[in-house]
């Protein structure tokens, strides 16, 4: 288990090259000389005008690269100077548990989450490597997702595009953010991005063998977090924006009643969990629609570029990547936000996927803007490139340093731990407000020995619950009255309080049976020691004669 001391230490196979079914204006004789080379690989651009100069890159190469900054981004600063939020603890402790008792976890709330859990769960029996051990299957997962984008570009817009679309992914802030937590988003992020992959290919392939493949990991991906199913309804508008033949609608049609099938039994077990697992959800606030709306606009604004010509036939790849990044980018969200306004479900990260619809756009976009940079003089050309560079840096690098900080996340359960550990005392008991805030010491089980969890009835793995189940409000009220000190976890002052009895019971004998003896704050939380009126420390005296003054 993790110490409050502790400082963890510590590709993708080629794109086959096969021809663009769509490209199909040209002459007989050239559609067969199209079929045995890349189509992105330099000529076969309709409407661009003078041959590309740069010479062909192999799909390797377009893959690895995204996927190798990934992974270095990701290393970066993993361990986020020592410290772990909330869910990544809810992660590590679950993970920990007898496969018995995250069973009977799963019957009763995470569900959603519970291949996730047995994934870290063999990971930790493996190499119980502490916060690399946690993030490392986040970075390797974005790393594989950088590496679908750049293949999925590639085979749409060519190997530039294709770079440049996984090498976007690679940066985005919200992208890094999920690569360095250890919760299954980037995993499922990855599992859509190639079940996308997937899903193009099988619209090229006459057979229904890339058909079988796109439904097995999309199937696989939904049981990782059954959001991702909503990747379909983008996957069917793409269809439908494309005009594809019937034929691959059908398939498509049997791919996702596959899909759909396998991932009922999860969707009847969490939606019986719903409340109690999301539950804590408000409807979509105004700044989650502007945010949605935003990137709408900027993904449709490229799209349209992209689209724009100003002499020629637009090309095909352009038309077939629009159709596909911009269902994606919007799609999943738009859904999940407008259901939300009944049933609130909506979190920006169940739908990171989208993403990549974002990216796609963004590097089709960045190889235009390479190819008109060939109309620029020379010094222009050096001068726009620096500018845009500096530019990106400008805006990622603050971005990327404050992502590897506490400050990135809503609390520190290393930095609660640590708190606990620097003013606990034998004989002390411990309170949480509310319960659910026993989370900041389940995964420090040395610190939580020590104390005495007064409002405690069974343990998190005895309950087969999260955080374990709670006394009623008199049982608790007696024992809270026995104690001589009490160390109290709760949430910063200006938070909601909850108004369940045992939380009411919680605030009402502290304030009227005991005085604040000190009170740490850290990221997210405050630790406050309690005494019997006379009873604090010397030290704590002191506090609390300067508590009172500024009072």
């Amino acid at each position: 288990m993790l110490s409050t001391r502790h400082r963890c230490g510590s590709g993708t196979g080629p794109d086959p090259k096969v021809p663009n079914s769509q490209e199909a204006t040209i002459t007989s004789q050239t559609e067969a000389a199209a079929a045995t080379r890349d189509p992105a690989d330099g000529a076969g651009r309709h409407g661009e005008g003078p041959p590309a100069r740069f010479r062909p890159v192999a799909p390797f190469v377009t893959a690895l690269v995204p996927a190798l900054v990934a992974v270095a981004l990701g290393l970066w600063g993993i361990e986020r100077q020592n410290s772990m939020w909330r869910d990544e603890s809810v992660t590590y402790q679950v993970a920990h548990r007898p496969l018995g008792e995250l069973g009977a976890l799963l019957e009763h709330i995470d569900a959603v989450h519970g291949l996730y859990y047995l994934l870290m769960h063999g990971v930790f029996a493996l190499w119980d490597g502490g916060l690399v051990a946690l993030r490392l299957p986040s970075v390797a997962a974005t790393a594989l997702a950088a590496a679908g984008v750049s293949a999925v570009g590639r085979r749409l817009a060519g190997p530039r595009a294709g770079l440049a679309a996984g090498l976007v992914l690679a940066v985005l802030p919200v992208v890094q953010e999920f690569a360095q937590e250890g919760r299954s988003y980037a995993l499922v992020c990855a599992g859509v991005t190639w079940a996308t992959y997937a899903f193009l290919r099988a619209l090229d392939a006459r057979g229904a063998r890339w058909w079988t493949a796109y439904g097995l990991l999309l199937a696989v991906t939904c049981w990782l977090h059954e959001f991702a199913g909503l990747a379909l309804l983008a996957h069917g508008l793409t269809l439908v924006l494309l005009r594809a033949p019937r034929t691959a609608r059908w398939r498509w049609c049997a791919a996702a009643a596959g899909v759909a099938l396998s991932v009922l039994p999860l969707a009847l077990v969490s939606a019986g969990q719903s409340q109690r697992q999301l539950g804590w959800l408000g409807r979509p606030g105004l700044g989650m629609w502007l945010q949605f709306w935003a990137l709408a606009a900027a993904g449709a604004l490229v799209a349209w570029l992209l689209l724009r010509r100003s002499g020629g036939a637009v090309r095909e790849g352009d038309r077939r990547l629009v159709a596909l990044a911009l269902p994606m980018l919007t799609v999943p969200a738009g859904v999940l936000l407008t259901i939300s306004l009944v049933e609130p479900w909506y979190v920006e990260r169940y739908v990171l996927y989208g993403m990549t619809g974002l990216a796609l756009l963004a590097g089709a976009g960045l190889d235009r803007a390479v190819t008109l940079r060939h109309r620029l003089a020379p010094a222009a050309r050096v001068l726009t490139a620096g500018l845009l560079a500096g530019a990106a840096l400008a805006v990622l690098l603050p971005w990327s340093l404050l992502l590897r900080s506490p400050e990135s996340r809503k609390d520190d359960v290393v930095a609660v731990a640590h708190a606990v550990e620097q003013v606990a005392r034998p004989g002390d008991a411990v309170l949480f407000l509310p319960s659910r805030r026993r989370e900041w010491l389940l995964s420090f089980p040395g610190v939580y020995a020590r104390l005495h969890d007064l409002a405690l009835a069974e343990s998190p793995g005895a309950s087969g619950t999260l955080q374990g189940t709670e006394v009623p409000a008199g049982v608790l009220r007696h024992r809270l009255l026995t104690a001589d000190r009490v160390i109290a976890l709760a949430d910063p002052v200006g938070q909601p309080l909850d108004d369940v009895p045992q939380e009411v019971v919680k605030r009402r004998v502290l304030r009227t049976s005991f005085q604040v003896c000190a009170r740490t704050a850290v990221r997210g939380a405050q630790v406050v020691v309690y005494a019997r009126p006379g009873h604090c420390a010397t030290r704590e005296r002191t506090f609390e004669a300067d508590e009172m003054s500024r009072m």
